[in-house]
């Protein structure tokens, strides 16, 4: 029997796994469910992990439970029998990175690996590096983490990149993926543990974005104080909308620069974390997020795409915290991306260019005359 059976409890007729309970360690107290199997089922892709936990096969100290459940020590997690087929890793791919598949004599199960252009890519957008963290400046385009329709992300690319620290690297928080910014990963259980109980209780956490929208901003500083529904489904597709039964959600908008009725530059902080939560609050106020494809205006996409933007414009452009245990704050900027500040460049050089005209206009005209 190969290890591989034996590390998953298979028999040689069927291929398919036991039914097997585990007990949640101190290693994995605060991690989601979706991670947690992802260790215990390295060869199947997220996306069936996803549909057994949905089918009510994984159990959670004998009930059913959600991907984003997180675990705390003690607790029995009841793994489903699966049948294991053709299964992705977290290997490297590229010239000199090694083969993308086994040997026949190993099973003959093929693997992909992460490119290795995704991998330096996440690599030359690390901001920080410690001995608890690890700063992303995210692109615009790259998922997080792999998922639906989605073989590989941020974490992924990390993992392969530092396979002596893959069981130990978790994502600390989100990031939409048209979203560029900071992205944090914690390097210790602890410190996920640490980052998400402050992220809970919302307190010393402060998550700053730069967002274009439509329109001339008139409402100043503005907080917006509306619940979200974020479990709601539109053609099978995930949709968030403001709704009184929905989950609390604050965002607080402040002008930066104005392009006069076209658009405006606000910074927004968000002092919940919901999905969408910035892009649906925007569009809530009348004012969406420029190229926004779900939340947004199509005709001021369009519009917008005449001064260069191919993408949303939302950049998460800091975070900033108290570490509980030692009482130092962290806090760390990622430049705006060069995408951007062309946008910006050209709506104020538009503006400038319709001001001259105006200017030039008066002076044709001359001083009114009395009559």
């Amino acid at each position: 029997m190969s290890k591989l059976m034996e590390k998953q409890d298979l028999t040689k007729k069927s291929g398919q796994t036991a039914v097997r309970h585990v007990t949640v360690g101190e290693d994995d107290s605060g991690i989601r469910l979706d991670r947690f199997l992802a260790r215990q089922y390295p060869q199947l892709p997220r996306s069936r992990l996803f549909r057994i936990v949905r089918k009510g096969e994984v159990r959670v100290n004998g009930k059913r439970a959600g991907v984003d459940t997180r675990l705390a020590v003690g607790d029995d997690v009841r793994l489903p029998p699966v049948r294991l087929e053709a299964h992705e890793d977290a290997g490297v791919s590229g010239p000199g990175a090694g083969s993308s598949a086994r040997g026949a004599g190993d099973s003959g199960v093929r693997r992909l690996r992460v490119p290795a252009s995704l991998i330096e890519t996440v690599n030359r957008a690390i901001l920080h590096e410690d001995e608890r963290l690890l700063v992303i400046n995210k692109p615009a385009g790259l998922a997080v983490h792999g998922g639906s329709g989605v073989s590989f992300g941020v974490i992924e690319a990390l993992r392969a990149a530092r396979p002596e620290q893959a069981e130990k690297l978790e994502l600390v928080h989100r990031l939409d993926r048209d979203t560029s910014g900071v992205l944090l990963v914690a390097r210790k259980p602890a410190v996920l543990r640490m980052l998400h109980a402050g992220l809970r209780d919302g307190e010393g956490f402060e998550k700053r974005y730069l967002a274009l929208v439509k329109g001339s901003w008139q409402l100043g500083k503005k907080r917006i104080d509306a619940p979200l529904r974020t479990d709601l489904r539109v053609g099978g597709e995930r949709t968030v909308k403001v709704h009184a039964s929905g989950k609390s959600a604050t965002s607080d908008f402040r002008p930066v620069q104005g392009f006069g009725r076209l658009a405006s530059l606000l910074e927004v902080s968000i002092l919940t974390g919901r999905t969408h939560q910035i892009r649906v609050h925007a569009a809530y106020a009348g004012h969406p997020v420029a190229g926004d494809p779900k939340y947004g205006e199509a005709e001021f996409n369009e519009l917008m795409r005449e001064f260069g933007l191919e993408r949303m414009f939302l950049h998460a452009s800091s975070l900033s915290f108290v570490w509980p245990d030692r009482g130092t704050e962290f806090s760390v900027n990622a430049p705006l991306p060069p995408e951007l500040a062309r946008v910006i460049d050209a709506l104020a050089s538009a503006g400038r260019g319709r001001l001259a005209a105006r200017k030039g206009a008066r002076r044709a005209v001359g001083p009114a005359r009395a009559r």
